[in-house]
Order: C-alpha cells, then sequence, then structure tokens
C-alpha cells in the first residue's frame, strides 16, 4: 500500500501521497508516502478534508490552490502550506466511501491535468481492492479471535486421551493429550492455526496443558502423560506454567511433544527452554517424524527421549518395503541416542504386526484404542 502511493506521488510529481479512513466527520491518515513532515502529517493525523465541505465524490486535482476559489478559502490549505493537490474517493463494494487518496505539493504544480486525475482514479481503484480485501481479513480474523476467546473464557478445550501402549506387554504406557473444539468442522489442527494467527496460540495450547496436568496424580507411577506444544509455547510461558505446578505434579511423568509447525528448532531460546525442561524432569517428544526434514532437524537438535513415527509412515507398512526400511532405520536411530519409539496410528492387525516385526516396541492407534474422555490405564 506504502509502495503504491510512492508511485501515486511520483506519476504526479508531488511532494507528498496519503490514504485515509473516514470516520464520522474526521479523516484519519492511515499510510503515507513522501514529506510527510513538511506538512505536519503522519499516519494518525486527523484532518476535516476539505474543510467544512462533504468528501469528495469524483477526483480532484487543483494545480494551484492560490487561483482556485475554493482552496483559497480553506484555512488547512494556508496551515499547511498546500500549493496545490489532488484527491479522490475511495469506495467500499457497497458503493459506500471508504476514504481519500490524495498528494500535497507545497508549491504549485501547474501541468496537473486531467491525465493525472486518471492515475489517481486507478490507484483509488486498486486501493479499493486492497480495503475489501483487508475488511474481509479483518472479518476473518474477528470471528477466529472471538471463536478462540470463548473456548478460553470457557477454562480453554477439551480434552480426550489416547491410550500408548507397550506392544510387548500390552500394558498402558502413557497416554496423549488430544484437544477437542465445539465444532466438528474444524479440526484441532486449524483451531491451534487460527488461534497463533490472531495472537492466542499459546494461550491456547497453555490452557490446554493446564487441563491436562492434574493427569499426572492418576495411574500407575511408570505411566506417562503427553502434551503437544509448538516451539512458541514452549519458549513463551510453558517453563513457567510446570515451574507453577511441580509442587503438585510429579514431571518426570511428563512428556512434552514439540510440533512441527514451526521451523525455528535451531533457535538458541528453544534449546535453552529444552534443556530447562529437562533440568525439571520432563522428557521431550518429536512427532510427525517421518514426513519430511523437519523431523530429521528436530531430531538433530532436540536429541529427544521419545520419537513419535508418523501415520503415514505407518499406513501400508506392511505391503511396502520403503515404509519398513524407514521404521527399522528409526529404531536403529532411536538405540544410538537412547530414545523410545512410539508407532502413531495403528489402524489394522497387519499395521501392528508390521511395526512390531520392525522392532518398535510402542504404539497407539484406532487398533489398540481410540481417545476416551477419561484416561484409561490398564
Amino acid at each position: 500500500m506504502v509502495d503504491l502511493l510512492g508511485v501515486l506521488r511520483r506519476q504526479l510529481g508531488m511532494d507528498f501521497a496519503w490514504m485515509s479512513r473516514l470516520e464520522g466527520d474526521r479523516s484519519v491518515l492511515q499510510a503515507c508516502h513522501g514529506d510527510g513532515a513538511g506538512f505536519g502529517l503522519g499516519p494518525g493525523s486527523v484532518t476535516v478534508w476539505p474543510e467544512g465541505e462533504p468528501t469528495p465524490t469524483r477526483p480532484s486535482c487543483v494545480p494551484d490552490t492560490r487561483m482556485d476559489p475554493l482552496a483559497s478559502r480553506l484555512a488547512v490549505v494556508a496551515a499547511l502550506g498546500i500549493g496545490a493537490y489532488a484527491v479522490a474517493p475511495i469506495h467500499t463494494d457497497s458503493g459506500e466511501i471508504y476514504g481519500t487518496v490524495g498528494c500535497l505539493a507545497h508549491d504549485p504544480r501547474p501541468d496537473l491535468d486531467a491525465r493525472h486525475a486518471q492515475i489517481l482514479t486507478m490507484v483509488a481503484d486498486l486501493l479499493g481492492v486492497s480495503v475489501r480485501d483487508l475488511h474481509q481479513m479483518w472479518e476473518r480474523s474477528s470471528h477466529r479471535w472471538q471463536a478462540v476467546r470463548r473456548v478460553l473464557d470457557n477454562g480453554g478445550p477439551s480434552l480426550v486421551y489416547q491410550p500408548i501402549f507397550d506392544l510387548r506387554t500390552g500394558a498402558t504406557a502413557g497416554v496423549e493429550a488430544l484437544s477437542r473444539f465445539p465444532t466438528s468442522a474444524t479440526d484441532p489442527e486449524q483451531w491451534f492455526a487460527h488461534a497463533a494467527s490472531v495472537g492466542l496460540g499459546i494461550e491456547l495450547e497453555l490452557a490446554a496443558v493446564r487441563k491436562a496436568l492434574p493427569v499426572l496424580r492418576r495411574g500407575p507411577p511408570s505411566a506417562r502423560l503427553a502434551v503437544n506444544v509448538s516451539p512458541s509455547t514452549l519458549v513463551g510461558g510453558l517453563i513457567d506454567l510446570l515451574i507453577t505446578s511441580a509442587a503438585h505434579a510429579d514431571l518426570s511423568r511428563l512428556v512434552v511433544e514439540i510440533t512441527e509447525h514451526e521451523s525455528n528448532f535451531e533457535d538458541p531460546a528453544v534449546l535453552q527452554a529444552a534443556r530447562e525442561l529437562r533440568n525439571l524432569g520432563a522428557r521431550i517428544a518429536v512427532d510427525d517424524i517421518g514426513t519430511g526434514y523437519s523431523g530429521l532437524q528436530r531430531l538433530v537438535n532436540l536429541r529427544p527421549e521419545v520419537i513419535k513415527v508418523d501415520r503415514c509412515l505407518i499406513h501400508g507398512i506392511n505391503t511396502d518395503p520403503v515404509r519398513r526400511a524407514t521404521a527399522i532405520a528409526l529404531v536403529y536411530i532411536g538405540q544410538e541416542i537412547d530414545s523410545s519409539i512410539i508407532a502413531e496410528g495403528i489402524e489394522t492387525s497387519a499395521e501392528l504386526a508390521a511395526v512390531q516385526n520392525a522392532g518398535i516396541c510402542y504404539g497407539q492407534g484406532h487398533l489398540l484404542a481410540r481417545p476416551n474422555i477419561q484416561p484409561i490405564f490398564r
């Protein structure tokens, strides 16, 4: 938008270009380019333009304010030292005037003519499209913010717990806390993505973790609770939350799964937070391994105690030699860095058998147990 105003200013040979939004009888400057200081104007400046007159409904170019009957009488022209100006309305989809776009010059511009008015009209139309896009973006963001805010105000997302089994004994090795939201039309990953897009991602993730932590006081001492957080949440409040909870929960039973939705796994702050997490007794897991380079990057940088093999690698592992070979390689890597391997998304007996034959000792999936509203240990 600012770049477009710069193009307009240069095309018209003016000193300053602006875009403003009408708010009642006020015009609030939203973006500008050029010598705003020379006119005493900048983002947020409030003016009535033209003073005492309605907002222009069509483009207007005034080459010399001293020679124009209307402009010569305007106090704002004298106050700001305006020698020439050009202004045009910006319209919304409904035809209403959103605001104005225009240019100012300190000195008269005798060559301003209909050609410049056409350029101004073209820019106003382009900005109108931008305004409509921005309005739609605002509507989407506002809707998302309100939806996430309602969830947070009600105590955070609902949780279900999917068991993780020791495939050698059949015992429950732990449960993973999974978030659920009011509408099924949008999956949990989208909810968290929408929350992050409106600045509520960390708060929503922390609310889910806070809600899950009481499970640490349930089940056998060997069973663990897995929660999911992004790197942003890891450095943005998780450690403080766990320190506060340490007196009431055995954090040595906690497994924190670092999700792959962000790629800042080389960030020193993330690595420092991972060290602090381990100092509290918690273990680190990385999920979705097998889906690309980012998973390998997390393995190298985080050296997790738990490696979760993604569903896309487990699906059809019984018939695909490449999937089997990849799983066997991950088992070898786990042995080398002393990490446990968990196979996600086991849905058939054939997949289960192939997972066990590959040497994977832990698993979860609908074949073994579906998520429950209460953590179930056996």
